[in-house]
């Protein structure tokens, strides 16, 4: 059967850049940024030649844009769907918080590799992934969950930004600790700390 192009590439080029990017992604989680070179994700790919990745990757930037946009995109698509199933705002804001920690039971090299990048930003160790480190980091849609809770009634917050930006950071914290520490159950960390937000929101 012949391959058909799509956005200019062939289903078999496909495949090949997505293979190329779980690569990308176990090798981040289990090796860090350093030490992941074409050579290793090679190994991980299981390609007879790192010719094979700069033919789909003009370089180690532009790889990494695509595995940072693959891993937002699986993300928000978990989260969405998650939050989606709540008819209330505080269950909204419960499967927020949740999720990502869904997120990371699942997809735990998904979210090691993330970290990595984020961090990797955050030193200024990379360049060009500005973009992405900031849609990784933003409380945008949280915010309006928040202020539409507010108007509902649900919820009592004086400033929702600021309280986005802190249980995003509760959120970031708990996941750096657990990969820190991977014994601690991770289920009831994510209840704890929505159990914590839950109760700073009660209405008077």
């Amino acid at each position: 059967m012949s391959s058909h192009p799509v956005h200019g590439r062939t289903f078999t080029q496909d495949a090949r850049r997505a293979q190329i990017v779980e690569a990308t992604i176990e090798t981040l989680a289990e090796v860090g940024y350093t030490k992941t070179s074409f050579t290793a994700i090679c190994r991980h790919a299981q390609l007879s030649s790192t010719g094979l990745i700069t033919y789909h990757f003009t370089g180690k930037p532009q790889l990494l844009r695509e595995v940072t946009r693959s891993i937002l995109e699986k993300a928000r698509a978990a989260r969405t769907r998650r939050i989606a199933q709540e008819t209330t705002h505080r269950g909204k804001l419960r499967a927020y918080i949740t999720s990502h920690f869904d997120f990371m039971a699942c997809y735990p090299a998904h979210a090691r590799a993330l970290t990595e990048i984020v961090e990797l930003v955050r030193e200024r160790r990379a360049s060009g992934l500005d973009d992405l480190a900031r849609s990784a980091l933003s409380v945008e849609g949280l915010v309006v969950l928040l202020e539409e809770g507010c108007r509902a009634g649900e919820f009592r917050i004086c400033d929702p930004r600021v309280f986005a930006l802190a249980v995003q950071g509760a959120i970031d914290n708990v996941v750096r600790h657990h990969q820190l520490f991977p014994a601690a159950d991770l289920g009831s960390r994510a209840r704890e700390l929505a159990d914590i937000f839950d109760r700073c929101t009660q209405p008077v």
